[in-house]
């Protein structure tokens, strides 16, 4: 036990001048008083206080050491986070993953040498549950806690492949362990580069879809080997194969894409991505897997608003009365005929919102409002329509330029672009202009003719262009651009024709041009009825979630992971078939592991009878979701998949360099798991823990600068009852 100072020699010395200075100061101010005794004893004090803050700029530090009486303890740590699951460390001609190597070496009591001049224990760290929202490897809180849990540790073995990704970072945990003289010994736990692989990641298909239409199954691929791959992704369903998708993956690269598939049947359907094996690859069995999803039966309900029988609006209608997934009706504001009549024809626009929110999609052609047109109040329930009961919206505006007049109602802010307001009949073209697809274009769903996206893109390129356009001046923010002119362009770049955007729990999509009718020359109804059909369903989906008589429930988003916030939309009717006007309703969720969590559904707004809740799921796995609306007899069970966030990566390399550092800061080492039984040789010829070294900085502890404070403050008292006598 004694006193060090942590400040260097010179600051010493020149500490030691002024001390003394100031004592010879002191003594010369009591002499000139007379060598009065009140004065004697002030200038004592204040040498005292001198001579504590001299000492406190020393920086002093009260060292004890302990010497250690139980038996030193060595721990090892193994990694049983999900990223032990790589398979790169080869075990008799046989490539196993590192959680097999490391539990092998555990079963074998690696740690055996060891036994001799400590006790040894071994603690699992990192392991993932099923009851946890997020499963990561938290490096310094395991080094932590192993050193708060033994009180003697000689040193701590570590096996592990470095990959942390969450909490601290464990060098701060390392100089802990070399402020207790306890060495760290690193073992990396894998390769240095990953195995040469090719491997399908993650497949993220949609909980549902719709049989006769496309589906896009979203997928990625990574590769680890050294060149690029060109191959071919293949799905399998239950009838065979259902469709293919060639690919590129750049070396040592990854690759996300999407494979279209047409379902052949109803029901809970499994299917298979595969890939086919490549010949220098060291695994074979990860190149393929295998995803559930749900085809149903639905009848999608559209309506298609126009003023004249144009060309666009004739083939629309035809396209959408011809596809066996699709009801539609008709209405038609002549402007001098009145309205149109015939099959599927409406008389006029649905005057109340229990009529209205059976659409699932409403196409506005060139109508607008006005007398015998839309009216102030149709535009209002079209609105609520998109926004409250996530149908579809699409504009398709024509040469009579009535659009313009929509942007005086409640569809001004559902529109995906601004319109040149002086220009309302559009722009008329000397020469045929076409639509170019944007990237982002490429990739939609709703422009997709071809899988390939190169060919895809050729098609657009091939297809008949138009004359007419509407005149757009730009996207809005928040819109996403698929399509834009092929010739024209303004000061915001060029002119956007195909343009998409959410509006609330809807969809909403412009087309500015007039002539996608066109693209059926040579080809017949080829890629016209595809682009409608995908339209329809694509703005659809949403709304058909999960329904039952009388009651839906759309949910967001529709493949959660845990820690999402999910959104719960339910729209409920009375038996009569209108909108609810008032609650309750009421909801249940029902966790994998049993828990229950009870949901009250908040009234929107609007009179659409549109209820919002929302949870926070907390683990993986299948949720069972309930909604109850008992005033009206509506009920309705659902199920929801959540699956768990990756951020434990398989395939990564050996973080070598934080294993490294941990090892020096700590005064230990890191070492390959090539040669581990003559690396723990070394370590046990380890000498014996010193003893242990506590440090106090005195200068730092509250209760000495309260000691400083105290006797100044008695030393200016001194001072003011010394001037009084």
């Amino acid at each position: 036990m004694n006193i060090s100072l942590a400040a260097p020699i010179p600051v010493i010395i020149c500490g030691l001048l002024i001390w003394l200075g100031s004592g010879w100061l002191c003594w010369t101010n009591w002499q000139r008083s007379g060598r009065r005794k009140a004065n004697g004893r002030l200038e004592l004090l204040r040498f005292l206080i001198i001579t504590l803050l001299e000492f406190t700029l020393l920086r002093p530090e009260h060292v004890r050491h302990i010497n250690r009486t139980a038996d030193p303890e060595i721990v090892v740590m193994a990694d049983a986070s999900a990223s032990m699951g790589t398979r790169d460390l080869i075990i008799s001609n046989a490539v196993v993953s590192r959680a097999d190597w490391l539990r092998r070496q555990l079963d074998r009591q690696f740690w055996k040498p060891l036994e001799k001049r400590a006790k040894v224990s071994v603690e699992l760290f990192a392991n993932p549950s099923t009851h946890d929202a997020v499963s990561g490897t938290d490096l310094s809180m395991a080094l932590e806690t192993a050193l708060t849990r033994h009180k003697n540790l000689k040193a701590a073995i570590l096996m592990t492949d470095g990959d942390w990704n969450m909490g601290k970072s464990p060098l701060g945990a390392a100089t802990r362990y070399r402020e207790q003289n306890v060495p760290v010994f690193a073992f990396g736990v894998g390769r240095d580069s990953p195995l040469p692989d090719l491997y399908l990641d993650r497949i993220s298909a949609p909980a549902y879809g719709l049989l006769g239409e496309q589906i896009a199954i979203p997928f990625k691929v990574g590769s680890h080997l050294p060149r690029e791959v060109r191959t071919t992704i293949t799905m399998i369903d239950q009838f065979g194969e259902a469709g293919k998708k060639e690919i590129t993956i750049p070396s040592n690269g990854e690759v996300q894409d999407a494979i279209l598939w047409s379902p052949r049947s109803v029901g809970e359907i499994t299917a298979t991505l595969k890939l086919p094996v490549e010949s220098d690859e060291a695994l074979a069995d990860n190149n393929e897997q295998t995803f559930h999803i749900a085809v149903r039966v639905e009848k999608l309900k559209v309506l298609v608003v126009d003023s004249l029988p144009r060309w666009e609006y004739r083939y629309l209608r035809n396209a959408l009365a011809r596809d066996p997934g699709v009801e539609m009706h008709s209405l038609l504001f002549h402007p001098d005929l009145g309205p149109g009549g015939g099959n599927n024809y409406l008389s006029s626009f649905p005057r109340t919102k229990e009529a209205l929110s059976a659409y699932d999609v409403v196409f506005l052609g060139d109508v607008g409002i006005g007398q015998n047109e839309l009216t102030a109040q149709d535009a209002e329930m079209l609105r609520g329509l998109v926004e409250q009961q996530a149908s579809g919206l699409v504009f398709v505006p024509g040469r009579r330029g009535r659009e313009a007049t929509l942007f005086d109602s409640a569809l001004k802010d559902l529109y995906p672009v601004a319109l040149e307001r002086g220009r309302p009949e559009g722009i008329m073209l000397q020469n045929e202009s076409s639509l170019m697809l944007t990237p982002g274009g490429r990739r939609h769903l709703l422009t997709r003719f071809d899988s390939d996206e190169n060919r895809n893109d050729e098609l657009w390129k091939q297809l008949p262009g138009f004359f007419w356009s509407a005149a757009v001046e730009k996207a809005r923010p928040g819109s996403e651009v698929l399509a834009v002119h092929s010739a024209m362009r303004n000061t915001s770049g060029r002119i956007p024709l195909l343009v998409t955007r959410p509006a609330g729990s809807g969809k909403v999509l412009f087309l500015g041009t007039d002539s996608a009718w066109r693209w059926r020359r040579g080809v017949e109804d080829k890629f016209h009825y595809r682009f409608w059909g995908q339209v329809v369903r694509w703005m659809a989906h949403q709304r058909h979630l999960s329904e039952k008589e009388g009651i839906r429930l759309s949910y967001s988003p529709e493949t959660p992971i845990t820690g999402d916030t999910v959104l719960l939309q339910s729209t409920v009717l009375d038996p009569a078939g209108f909108p609810v006007e008032q609650g309750p309703v009421v909801g249940k969720v029902t966790s994998p592991n049993g828990h229950i969590e009870r949901l009250e559904f908040v009234q929107v707004n609007g009179g659409w009878g549109v209820f919002k809740s929302a949870f926070t799921p907390g683990e993986n796995g299948k949720y069972k979701v309930e909604v109850s609306a008992e005033q009206q007899g509506r009920h309705l069970e659902t199920e929801l998949q959540v699956s768990r966030p990756q951020i434990e990566r398989l395939g990564q390399p050996v973080n070598a360099a934080i294993l490294r550092e941990i090892g020096e800061i700590s005064r230990g080492a890191s070492f390959s798991i090539d040669n581990m039984d003559k690396s723990i040789e070394q370590i046990s010829l380890m000498p014996e823990p010193s003893a242990i070294e506590q440090r106090v900085r005195l200068w730092a502890e509250p209760f000495w600068g309260g000691v400083i404070l105290l006797l100044l403050t008695l030393y200016w008292v001194g001072r003011k009852l010394a001037g009084m006598i």
